[in-house]
């Protein structure tokens, strides 16, 4: 019997048994509004305050600075369209980069259409943003800087805290998307200077649809979702009290685990340099180091990624062409061509990532696989044969 094995742990992550365990009291028993007065309310708002207290705690915040939201993509919305209206008396000019997630990209080209200006700075070729261009960028009426924490496709990890320092020297508020970074490399508001962060919670073992703001105190951002005055005012709607709950104890439990990423990286490394050493005219995408320990972003010459996909499937692998949010699209990556990746490889190119969850014989079933997968699609490429003829020559 083929086996299973899940390695796509950056488009969504299956809910931990620890964190459905305390989310069970709240589609039952528990089901107060936690804005009511009576007591069933407060036996709601009870665990909603904790499960704030303890995200603050984890992220070196303060529980007034955390925002519960219905996923990553709400809370990139808030932070970049809630400064843009906040501060667009200053000015209309907001810095970003060109391998941002969509969710970020998108919700720039709606302000574009608005009036407001955006500069997206260079990716190197490893996928690493250059500080230096972020500050050159900035001009009088800069308003924010939208940096994301670590890419979602090639899983680079950027210099955020360098970059705030450069915002805050400017006085430019600061905004990074921490999606693919909270849970898999050690993440602190206070070290990272930043203004604005945002996660989510299907990226570390909680449901899907929760996810976080944090906004430090003093930073000027208007409100996105107006209703009821939840969220002190400033995001209205009733509080999803189980699924922050359970984001809570998947954000403690991620944190706890940290330590573990280096058995993580030393399986990603292990995959990358099996598929480098069987299958020939591959190459990674991406710093092989400054990157988040389970990502593995590769491309394979002379096939293209939605074959590979089909056929891994078929084997039981679970894995990806880039971002899930965007898997319908047929063009290649706009991270992969940001960082100069050709057209050619980019469509044939894989992201593989881990989790605490897979194991060596993971690993070991991919390794077996995938070299047989691609050498089939190739025999099958009238391009790898005229490319191996004139190699011949």
């Amino acid at each position: 019997m083929k086996r299973f094995v899940y390695a796509d742990n950056a488009a969504t992550t299956p809910v931990l048994p620890e964190v459905r365990d305390v989310m069970l009291p709240f589609f039952g028993e528990i089901f107060g509004n936690p804005s009511s007065a009576y007591s069933k309310g407060a036996e709601a708002a009870a665990p909603l305050a904790q499960a704030r207290e303890t995200i603050a705690a984890l992220l070196g915040a303060k529980p007034t600075e955390i925002f519960f939201t219905a996923s990553g993509s709400e809370a990139d919305n808030w932070a970049i369209k809630g400064v843009a209206s906040s501060m667009k008396n200053k000015g209309k000019h907001i810095i970003s980069s060109k391998f941002e997630h969509h969710a970020v990209l998108h919700t720039l080209e709606s302000l574009e259409r608005d009036g407001y200006e955006v500069t997206y700075v260079d990716v190197n070729e490893n996928g690493v943003i250059d500080p230096v261009s972020v500050e050159q960028a900035i001009r009088p009426d800069t308003i924010l800087i939208a940096i994301m924490m670590a890419n979602n496709e090639i899983g680079t990890i950027q210099p955020i805290a360098e970059i705030a320092a450069i915002g805050k020297q400017h006085g430019v508020t600061v905004f990074t998307d921490a999606v693919q970074a909270v849970g898999n490399t050690p993440v602190n508001v206070a070290d990272l200077g930043v203004d604005m962060l945002a996660f989510s919670g299907h990226k570390i073992h909680a449901p899907k649809g929760i996810g976080v703001l944090y906004i430090r105190t003093g930073t000027r951002v208007r409100s996105l979702i107006d209703g009821g005055g939840q969220e002190r005012g400033r995001r209205g709607g009733t509080e999803n009290v189980a699924f922050a709950v359970g984001l809570a104890k998947a954000l403690e439990i991620a944190t706890a685990r940290l330590p573990e990423m280096a058995r993580v990286k030393a399986m990603r490394d292990r995959l990358m340099q099996g598929l480098l050493d069987k299958i020939p005219y591959s190459r990674v995408n991406g710093d092989t180091e400054q990157r988040l320990a389970g990502n593995l972003n590769i491309g394979f010459e002379f096939v293209e990624g939605e074959s590979l996909l089909m056929w891994l499937d078929a084997s039981g692998i679970c894995a990806s062409t880039g971002s899930a949010c965007n898997s319908a699209s047929l063009e290649p990556s706009h991270v992969l061509l940001s960082i100069g990746v050709p057209h050619e490889r980019a469509h044939g190119s894989l992201r593989f990532t881990l989790s605490h969850e897979n194991t060596e014989e993971d690993v070991d079933y991919i390794l077996a696989t995938l070299p047989g997968i691609v050498q089939r699609l190739r025999d099958m490429s009238p391009l790898y044969d005229s490319s191996m003829a004139r190699i011949k020559d």
